[in-house]
């Protein structure tokens, strides 16, 4: 039964893919942009881009491309080159579309707890789009779909520890308070993610 299921999968078209990419680009710049302008923080490579962006005020886009740049290697090597052709797409488009949005909305007034979770359940659902068609915003997502390819453990729970790991780490800028909410988004986050990409459900 399961090769007749395997077999009637039909592969996303080119077309497909690149709707995907900006459609889950849209969703998580804009849950970034909730979480900046919120002073909150995050993990895996927009858990660094966050501290650098807050110790040296240098644009976040800028920032959350550099951060990335180290890991498209482990991508080409373990994803091939059509995830890493992809993943850098949607890393650039992710760099430029946080910065673009404030340039069409004004976000003055936001309530740290409401802003953090909204904005991780906005990138948790845009990574899921990604993920869905072989493609990720690089860094710990490169490695938390590569291990559960290799292991069979949900990505969502890979990046949970690994975000969680990184929050903490990052106490020292940040109030508790605001450190609270951020663990509590990444959880949100990834729960999402375990919760909607699960080895072998989505085939395509």
């Amino acid at each position: 039964m399961n090769n007749a299921v395997t077999a009637d999968v039909q592969p996303h078209t080119m077309l497909e893919d690149i709707l995907a990419i900006i459609i889950g680009t849209m969703m998580i710049s804009f849950g970034i942009l909730l979480l900046r302008q919120a002073g909150s923080l995050a993990g895996g490579t927009l858990g660094i881009a966050f501290v650098v962006h807050y110790l040296t005020e240098w644009s976040f886009g800028w920032v959350f491309f550099l951060v990335n740049i180290p890991f498209y290697g482990l991508a080409m090597a373990r994803m091939g080159w059509k995830f890493t052709i992809k993943t850098f797409i949607a890393v650039t488009l992710v760099a430029i579309l946080t910065d673009l949005h404030l340039q069409f909305i004004n976000l003055s007034i936001l309530q740290p707890l409401y802003a953090t979770l909204f904005g991780c359940l906005l990138i948790g659902l845009g990574l899921i789009v990604l993920f869905r068609h072989r493609c990720s915003l690089g860094g710990i997502n490169v490695l938390a779909l590569y291990l559960q390819e290799r292991s069979g453990i949900s990505a969502g729970k890979i990046q949970m520890g690994f975000d969680i790991c990184i929050l903490l780490a990052s106490c020292f800028i940040a109030s508790w308070p605001i450190l609270l909410a951020s663990i509590a988004g990444a959880v949100v986050l990834n729960l999402v993610i375990a919760m909607n990409f699960k080895p072998g459900r989505y085939m395509a």
